[in-house]
């Protein structure tokens, strides 16, 4: 027996999906161990030894690969915990980072402040060099100069240096220069170079991923030898891989070498296990959501592919690599409730975390949380917790909302809980219309793909506010970012900035350069121990109308290039922009331009299929528990409704709501308005009684 994991360290949890080479799928769950996750893994794994009744080191000799989702590097960025960076950059450019891009975030709030630098002023030395717009070096680099700044990084102990020359994108000849002379004096400093990182212009955002990448790199380095090192110790032979921000995985080496690119490492699988479980209902679309002990995460996925985009941020700080389009809020199972200065109930985005966590996990939180509510309300069974692996204290949770929340609001315990429920509710669908309505996407066209350990709970009273008639609910939705992990492909995103017009004389420089991506693309991927057969290439252009500052991503198939097909890909933008803003120049015979050239090139892997499964009760069992009074938000009051035993239930049976279903790793809430049903492959499906009957 052979076995691939899929394992994502969450702010609470660590989940992993065991895979056999029968396409069996197990679900693990562990605490995560904030002060070096690597141990949470381990333990998971030792789990895992234990049920198989195998020794640890025997187990892990049967594990052909492990696929990993860490949060080591946002964590860096949210909490500001990095590495002490140092810049080494133009001269006349010294306040670039700090100045950012000159534009106010919140343009009518004029006391809203920056957040802080990634590198102190102090640390941030300049250079005299310079190469022009247009590529020409005007001014060599000043190796007097050079020497001044690494002399003062190697006094100041620096474990981090990021270098970006201006217009380095066009010609790298100087920091190329500079990274020979950083090398031999300061060998042992994590080094970042622009012009390899991210050859496109802008320089701001040139500078600001830069700077984030050498700011969290030795972090996440710290933390990948330290797995590989628990890893080896106990006999690992297989390949591992670490999941990336735009949806594809990577080997170690690359994750830490570009270490920016795994600043979503975990949640960018999501959409990617959404479309495998959507697709076996024969959609090409869906939205995901998924709900774990810290955040909210949701995606849109369009004609099997999830949204990508160039310009995400990470505590407001800029990054331009390529990442899926996940908007995250502070809305998961340990989300604190709280009271404002004006007196309204508030839910997040703080959360009680892994430790001490929601106040009915016994380990000392005293912060009325999410899961505390959904205690008290009767939709979680104190008794049957992760499968009653960990008893939950209701007398605790009813305790912290009557003292920071009933009695402050002078209502009883359960219109505060029942007020908390229905707020972070609200909070998770305006996130749903972030990624869809705001985008273009009317969200009751796509069904919705639920996830995480508390989603299964709230969805359908999101879908009911945002009228999606259909929610997909996997079996391993409590470990669903684990299981995207063992469904992605290898994944390397490349750019170069090209900007001129959309003319036929723009054609022969565009193939030149998407050819030198591509090969770029397969000479890695083939190192990688890719097959030739299994590589495919994808290309794209940042385009926009003649004038404008912002641009639009367009697709541009291999065929449209080879051919000179301008038709196409002119139509393609226009209708792009006419989804994304509501209009198009198209009529006006408007000019564009291209900015920048990508290529995406992935490797093709082997995954662990959906396997049709055949679940029956087990004889003399019943597939209902019992009956448990649960709130009922339409009706504001508690009522006895049925609790059927999800890892139970047979094909036939169809649950209209009001009711819960119960599985080890999370619970089902099914409104009154749905009903619920489970499909050939074992997953749970919702859908809107009303959409039946029409």
């Amino acid at each position: 027996m052979a076995y691939k994991i899929g394992t994502d360290v969450g702010g609470t949890f660590t989940d992993f999906l065991l895979a056999d080479d029968e396409g069996n799928f197990e679900v693990y769950k562990t605490l995560t161990t904030p002060e070096d996750p690597s141990i949470g893994v381990l333990k998971g794994l030792k789990e895992m030894a234990d049920a198989k009744n195998l020794g640890i080191v025997d187990f892990i000799k049967l594990i052909d690969i492990i696929v990993h989702g860490t949060t080591v590097t946002t964590n860096a960025a949210l909490t500001g915990s990095g590495a002490k960076t140092g810049l080494l950059t133009t001269e006349g450019f010294r306040d670039a980072l700090q100045m950012r891009r000159g534009i106010r975030e919140k343009q009518y709030d004029n006391k809203y402040e920056a957040p802080p630098p990634l590198v102190p002023r102090e640390l941030r030395c300049p250079v005299k060099e310079r190469v022009s717009v247009s590529g020409e070096r005007v001014e060599k680099l000043d190796q007097e100069s050079l020497l001044q700044c690494l002399e003062m990084f190697k006094g100041e102990n620096i474990e981090a240096l990021a270098v970006c020359f201006l217009h380095a994108y066009n010609n790298s000849i100087n920091e190329n220069e500079a990274k020979l002379k950083i090398q031999e004096l300061l060998p042992d400093v994590y080094l970042t170079m622009s012009s390899e990182l991210l050859p496109q212009i802008r320089f701001y955002d040139r500078l600001s991923t830069t700077t984030l990448n050498s700011y969290v790199g030795p972090i996440l380095k710290d933390y990948i030898l330290q797995l590989i090192r628990r890893l080896n110790e106990n006999a690992f032979q297989g390949i591992l891989l670490i999941m990336q921000s735009n949806g594809g995985v990577t080997s170690p080496e690359k994750a830490i070498s570009n270490a920016v690119s795994t600043m979503l490492s975990g949640p960018s699988a999501g959409p990617i296990a959404g479309m495998a479980y959507a697709e076996t209902h024969h959609y090409r679309d869906c939205i995901t959501i998924d709900m774990g002990g810290t955040s909210f995460d949701v995606a849109l996925v369009k004609d099997r592919k999830p949204l990508v985009i160039t310009d995400g941020k990470i505590n407001r700080y800029l990054t331009a690599v390529p990442m899926v389009d996940i908007h995250t809020i502070g809305a998961g199972g340990g989300s604190i409730g709280w009271i404002d200065e004006m007196g309204l109930l508030r839910m997040g985005p703080r959360s009680a975390g892994a430790n001490p966590g929601p106040s009915c996990y016994g380990r000392g939180g005293t912060e009325p949380t999410c899961t505390d509510a959904n205690l008290v309300l009767g939709y979680i069974n104190q008794d049957y917790f992760l499968g009653g692996k960990m008893a939950l204290d209701y007398d605790q949770a009813y305790k912290s909302i009557e003292e920071k929340l009933s009695k402050p609001l002078k209502v009883d315990v359960w219109e505060a809980s029942a007020g908390m429920f229905q707020i972070i509710n609200a909070n998770m669908a305006d996130g749903i219309r972030e990624v869809s309505v705001k985008k273009g996407f009317d969200p009751r066209e796509f069904p919705l793909v639920v996830a995480g350990g508390a989603g299964p709970i709230h969805a359908g009273l999101i879908a009911l506010e945002l009228e999606i008639p259909t929610i997909l609910i996997p079996r391993e939705s409590s470990i669903f970012c684990a299981a995207g992990m063992l469904l992605s492909d290898l994944r390397h995103d490349y750019v170069r900035s090209y900007s001129t017009l959309l003319t036929e004389k723009a054609l022969e420089p565009m193939r030149v350069l998407f050819n030198k991506m591509k090969e770029e693309g397969e000479q890695q991927l083939l190192a990688e121990g890719i097959l030739q057969e299994k590589i495919q290439h994808f290309f794209s252009s940042d385009m926009r109308y003649t004038g404008q500052y912002h641009e639009i991503n367009v697709e541009i198939g291999a065929e449209e290039l080879k051919k000179g097909h301008l038709a196409d890909i002119s139509g393609r933008f226009h209708q792009t922009h006419d989804r994304l803003y509501g209009y198009s120049l198209e009529n006006e015979n408007a000019s564009m331009e291209l900015v920048n050239l990508r290529v995406s090139s992935l490797g093709i892997t082997g995954k662990p299929g959906l396997k049709k499964r055949l679940f029956e009760a087990a004889k003399g069992t019943g597939t209902v528990k019992k009956e448990r009074n649960v709130y009922l938000p339409e009706k504001k009051s508690f009522e006895s409704i049925e609790v059927w035993d999800g890892d139970r239930l047979q094909h036939e049976i169809v649950i209209n709501g009001p009711a819960i279903v119960e599985q080890i790793n999370t619970t089902i809430f099914v409104p009154s308005q749905y009903k619920l049903s489970l499909d050939s492959y074992g997953n749970f499906v919702m859908q809107l009684m009303q959409q039946q009957k029409a």
